[in-house]
């Protein structure tokens, strides 16, 4: 049965969810997305991916900085909705509109809740080492991602699962797991299980401090680079410029940590070695790290900065 849903979302991730529903019949009544930003060397606002998604396909945007005032949680309410589905949004959904669709707000949640709730799940997941995620579909409430759970599934992750990748399998996932979900809320079948209390872990924002690499241990920096590539990327500073990884590959060797070990540009960690594979100067297009060698020497027993 065609329901009448808001959709709210900001991101790539968010994209597939929305022609899900879209496909499955449903009437998109307005979808809520974050204002343009500017982007590009001229600074042009920039509409975001679910906006122009939502655009090519004739829906209504809307994009309030807040849902806080009055009057947007009165335009909210006067939508007259069935359900309204959140996926990777941006904003806090205070009470009133929580409360205003007749079945509920429903969220795609890139994790397995308990772990990893807030910001940055599919980051934390793969900074952590964990051997699996996936995606949870659940009912919101007032709390950070703490709703009972409608849908789950997971994704392993390997030993060489980047964010990129990641990320798409995940929004593929979700855009599959929504559509029975609020099929299922819709005919009476959908069974909501609470979170359990153990295990609720928060993933923080990433922002670029968390890129910078120790050289504690190889494993921690391979980790590091698979998942803040590309953005906003693992580095370290070298020569006085801060110097992008975007792909590395542990290897045996030992040393000094940050000591250069050979002309294939092998850094010594505290626990083995890595190997920098591919890189990026500011300003530059990335390259190979024999490419980068050759026009920005970098020679063995070189000793790059610690933290």
């Amino acid at each position: 049965m065609p329901l009448r849903l808001a959709y709210m979302g900001t991101p790539d991730f968010a994209v597939p969810a929305l022609l899900a529903l879209i496909d499955a019949g449903h009437e998109i009544a307005a979808v809520y997305s974050q204002p343009p930003r500017p982007a590009g060397r001229g600074h042009k606002l920039q509409p975001s991916p679910v906006q122009r998604a939502a655009e090519e396909r004739g829906l209504p945007v809307r994009h309030p900085v807040t849902l806080r005032t009055p009057e947007t949680q009165a335009e909210f309410a006067a939508l007259g909705l069935d359900a309204a589905v959140v996926a990777a949004y941006g904003l806090i959904l205070p009470r009133p509109v929580l409360d205003a669709p007749r079945l509920g707000c429903f969220n795609i949640h890139a994790s397995l809740l308990p772990r990893w709730r807030g910001a940055a799940p599919i980051h934390r997941a793969i900074l952590e080492g964990d051997a699996e995620t996936g995606v949870t579909i659940m009912r919101m409430e007032a709390g950070l991602d703490t709703g009972p759970m409608l849908l789950a599934e997971r994704v392993a992750i390997g030993p060489q699962t980047a964010t990129p990748e990641l990320h798409d399998a995940l929004a593929a996932l979700g855009a599959r797991l929504i559509v029975p979900a609020i099929a299922d809320v819709a005919g009476g079948r959908a069974v909501e299980t609470p979170q359990p209390e153990q295990g609720v872990t928060y993933a923080a924002k990433i922002g670029p401090e968390d890129g910078r690499i120790a050289w504690a241990d190889a494993a921690v920096v391979d980790r590091q680079v698979r998942a803040l590539t590309p953005k906003p990327g693992a580095w370290f500073e070298h020569a006085g410029e801060r110097i992008k990884v975007l792909a590395a590959a542990p290897v045996a060797g030992r040393g000094e940590p940050g000591t250069v070990l050979d002309d294939q540009l092998t850094v010594a960690c505290g626990q083995g070695a890595i190997r920098l594979v591919r890189l990026q100067r500011p300003g530059k297009a990335p390259v190979a790290a024999r490419d980068l060698l050759n026009g920005f020497p970098i020679p063995p027993g070189t000793r790059f900065g610690m933290v």
